[in-house]
């Protein structure tokens, strides 16, 4: 068996979140080793960011001396410092209207549409992460400030003893035996992922989030809605509408397309059990079809549309674990639990788990380090659930969606700007540790 070696940290996962806190551990002078089950580059989803989620990662960068990281915050830095990095703009976020089996109709009124800045200008606009671009350039930054990587291990067993003793990770790699140690273990492989298996953790659903299922593709050529007719409007809106999050809603679920800057657009349905009906999501470009026909504006728009990879389906997305730390592990809260992509909540959450888990590694890990921060992982995962389970609640009532959004866009900005006025406390209030539990 070959020894990888004894570590302060070992980050099981190598996306963005798990990359990004593998770096914090060594900038803190610690020994670090981030194992990824495949290889770079890799397809990934969630692929939004947020205004929330960039000043984060301003903040780790400007804290940790990264400063190579500091362009991914801002679509216009990005651009002049990373060009080969793709990424697309992101102005804000765009919601219309749909009602199944007739064309999207524009009310004069604009009942139907509902458009959120998220920027002034492109210099200083969100983006979308090409996630197989972005992972794989963050992972080279955490292996340029020393971090072992041990790619294509596959991990088979963990023992983790607690009280301040290292646990044991072993698997294999490329046919060869492979065992570390670690004091702390952090689980970022995603749902389900390592820990939720080798722990045999339980798995609830989060709290009042109907099941939803979920299938979704790149492609190429799809149209951009403002050049379509029936899209035209009277005025200039606040952003280009197609360069935003843009979300074709109905009663039921709604739809993502994000652009990127190479061609590529994502696009994918989201689903509540009762709008899947007989529909079968592992039929691939088939199933894809018969959800287009049932929107005839949106197939419009994905008329000349080509997949360039395969589909991605499930019939069971939401999931919450029944716990997220313990005594010598943590799970960033992408491993802990997913929601639903809508409002672009999964990167903001998972760097606030990254953030946590930094300053746990500044102070020194201990158990009711753990527990808290486990607590405030689900506690927002919760939170998230219930307010995402509002919005579905109100998908058939579109004035009524638009109003319910505006509580989310409100504290999305509050706590962007207490961040900026250097008063992250006023938005990092989620209740008193005995409340979360």
């Amino acid at each position: 068996m070959k020894r990888a070696g004894d570590f302060d940290v070992a980050v099981v996962g190598s996306g963005f979140g798990g990359s990004i806190l593998a770096a914090i551990a060594r900038r803190l002078g610690l020994r670090v080793a981030l194992v990824e089950r495949g290889s770079h580059p890799r397809f990934a989803i969630g692929e939004s960011t947020s205004p929330l989620a960039n000043i984060l990662l301003e903040q780790l960068a400007s804290r940790y001396d990264l400063p190579r990281l500091s362009p991914l915050a801002s679509y216009g830095a990005w651009l002049r410092e990373y060009p080969e990095v793709v990424r697309g703009l992101k102005r804000g976020f765009t919601f219309f209207r749909h009602v199944e089996g007739e064309p999207f109709s524009a009310a004069a009124d604009r009942s139907d549409q509902l458009l959120v800045a998220a920027s002034p200008d492109d210099e200083v606009a969100d983006t979308h992460w090409l996630r197989a671009d972005v992972d794989h350039f963050l992972v080279r930054e955490a292996v340029r400030l020393g971090v072992e990587y041990l790619d294509e291990t596959s991990l088979e067993r963990v023992e983790i003893r607690g009280g301040g003793r290292p646990a044991t990770l072993e698997g294999s790699r490329h046919g060869r035996q492979v065992a570390l140690s670690a004091g702390l273990v952090v689980d970022a492989s995603g749902p389900g992922g390592f820990l939720s298996r080798a722990l045999g953790l339980r798995v609830v659903e989060p709290a009042a989030f109907p099941p939803t299922s979920t299938i979704f593709s790149h492609f190429t050529g799809v149209a951009r809605c403002d050049a379509m007719a029936v899209f035209a409007r009277d005025e200039t809106p606040p952003y280009p509408i197609d360069d935003a999050a843009l979300h074709h809603v109905f009663d039921g679920g709604w739809m993502w397309v994000l652009r990127f800057d190479n061609g590529v657009t994502s696009a994918g349905f989201m689903l509540e059990e009762r709008a899947v009906r007989d529909l079968d999501l592992d039929g691939g470009a088939a199933s894809w079809r018969r959800l287009l026909e049932r929107f005839p504006t949106i197939a419009e728009q994905f008329s000349e549309a080509e997949p360039v990879m395969p589909f991605y389906s499930s019939n069971r997305v939401a999931f919450r674990s029944g716990i997220a730390a313990g005594d010598g592990w943590a799970m960033l809260p992408s491993a802990a639990g997913f929601v639903d992509p809508l409002f672009s909540t999964g990167i903001p959450l998972t760097l606030l788990g990254v953030e946590r888990l930094g300053r746990i590694l500044e102070s020194g890990v201990t158990r009711e380090h753990l527990d808290d921060y486990g607590a405030t992982t689900l506690f927002e995962l919760d939170r998230t659930a219930r307010y995402v389970a509002g919005a579905y609640a109100a998908f058939g009532t579109f004035p009524a969606f638009a109003s319910y959004s505006m509580f989310y866009f409100a504290a999305a900005s509050f706590a962007e700007t207490a961040r900026r006025l250097g008063r992250s406390d006023l938005a990092g209030k989620t209740g008193t540790t005995s409340e979360r539990r």
